[in-house]
């Protein structure tokens, strides 16, 4: 009879525990909610590298007027938001240390904007890249091109440890990449690509993977935006213009606006 009260005391012991304890028991409803606090903008190109050349454009000076548009935008409608640029001006960060600056700030997102060009004068439209190796045959001239403006920069050998930007080869070691942001990243870059073609009304040519340098560093959500050609008369004098910058650049803020609220919810 004493062992069966003992047995009954110490089952509502057990069963008392979780009342007692529930309250120090971690569970999702208490988890604390995720809130998207830092963006770093970075503005390609810069300083001794101007990057692609439209007829009378540089494309670092049309990256470095949308990147601040769009900093604009979040410091004006997303308070909350703290925005970190890789440069402001027309200075030179190296590949290497724009993902550094998203890195050692703790960043919740990292947005790479460029401008296009292609031997084709009639290419035109925008593209959104995020990190990978899909279709890497069809994009690598793209790549290439962007990875290439390490060799402008001083101990790059050192710095990205034999990387060679325009050796197919060395592109294998972007195979052992993190596939732990490509979900989010991809939401974001289809965000991008929608509004510059249902908003703006540009030629979107679509959400692709590429091995950007500057996409494989960062411990977050990345993409990098291609605006627009400017190799393309057309799409040149858009991107130049003041309402074009404006236009491109209230897009690429809706859709960080959209993708937070989206990240947030969920």
């Amino acid at each position: 009879m004493e062992r069966f009260n003992n047995k009954k005391i110490l089952l509502s012991f057990l069963l008392a525990i979780p009342f007692f304890f529930g309250g120090f028991i971690p569970n999702e409803t208490m988890m604390p909610a995720f809130r998207m606090k830092k963006i770093v903008l970075d503005a390609g190109h810069g300083g001794k590298d101007p990057g692609n050349l439209g007829s009378k454009s540089k494309e670092k000076d049309i990256n470095l007027a949308v990147t601040l548009l769009v900093g604009k935008y979040i410091k004006e409608n997303m308070p909350d938001v703290e925005v970190i640029y890789t440069r402001e001006d027309d200075s030179f960060p190296t590949v290497y240390e724009r993902p550094k600056i998203a890195n050692v700030n703790k960043a919740d997102l990292f947005v790479s904007i460029h401008s296009n060009a292609a031997a084709n004068k009639s290419a035109f439209g925008t593209e959104t890249f995020v990190m990978g190796t899909k279709h890497f045959e069809a994009n690598f001239d793209i790549v290439k091109k962007e990875n290439s403006v390490i060799l402008l920069e001083e101990n790059y050998e050192e710095n990205y440890e034999g990387f060679d930007p325009t050796s197919p080869e060395s592109y294998m070691m972007f195979n052992l990449m993190s596939k732990a942001y490509i979900e989010n990243s991809l939401t974001l870059a289809d965000h991008i690509e929608t509004q510059f073609r249902d908003r703006v009304g540009r030629k979107s040519r679509g959400v692709k993977q590429g091995p950007f340098y500057v996409l494989w560093t960062p411990s977050m959500p990345s993409v990098l935006v291609e605006l627009g050609f400017l190799s393309n008369t057309e799409e040149e004098k858009f991107l130049m213009s003041q309402e074009g910058k404006e236009y491109m650049a209230s897009a690429i803020f809706r859709s960080i606006k959209a993708y937070k609220e989206q990240v947030e919810i969920n």
